[in-house]
């Protein structure tokens, strides 16, 4: 089971980062069409459904309180909202698109982030407290 982890981590982690930098040519490369077309449709929907599988890792682990992998989400989390966060600010600033929740999603990104911050910082200072306790 590890090295399927590992194998669809590396896997996933490439593809993210290649439409996330790249999207067109990610486009050009899985569906030999832009994403001002069918293809760009077709990852959309290839999104929406990472989004999905998200809102489900994070529901089923919610009740995990300080373990991990609540941890692994939480961190996983972090890097979504900060790169969704930059991702929009720079489309409203630096492409000048706008729409009418382009800045409230900015707001709610950057909240979000912050709220993973300040959850794996607890997670850490609860950490080091238990340990400190654990070697009197």
């Amino acid at each position: 089971m590890r090295t399927l982890l590992v194998v669809t981590a590396v896997i996933e982690a490439a593809t993210g980062v290649a439409l996330a930098l790249i999207p067109s040519a990610l486009a050009a490369i899985l569906l030999g069409a832009s994403l001002d077309t069918l293809g760009g449709l077709v990852v959309a929907r290839v999104a929406g459904v990472a989004l999905l599988s998200l809102s489900v890792v994070c529901w089923l682990s919610r009740d995990d309180g300080q373990s991990r992998a609540a941890r692994g989400v939480i961190a996983a989390m972090l890097l979504y909202n900060a790169g969704v966060f930059a991702v929009l600010a720079y489309a409203g600033m630096g492409l000048g698109l706008s729409g009418i929740g382009l800045w409230p999603a900015v707001l709610l990104h950057a909240a979000l982030a912050a709220w993973c911050i300040a959850c794996l910082r607890t997670k850490r200072v609860n950490q080091s407290t238990t340990e400190r306790n654990s070697k009197k």
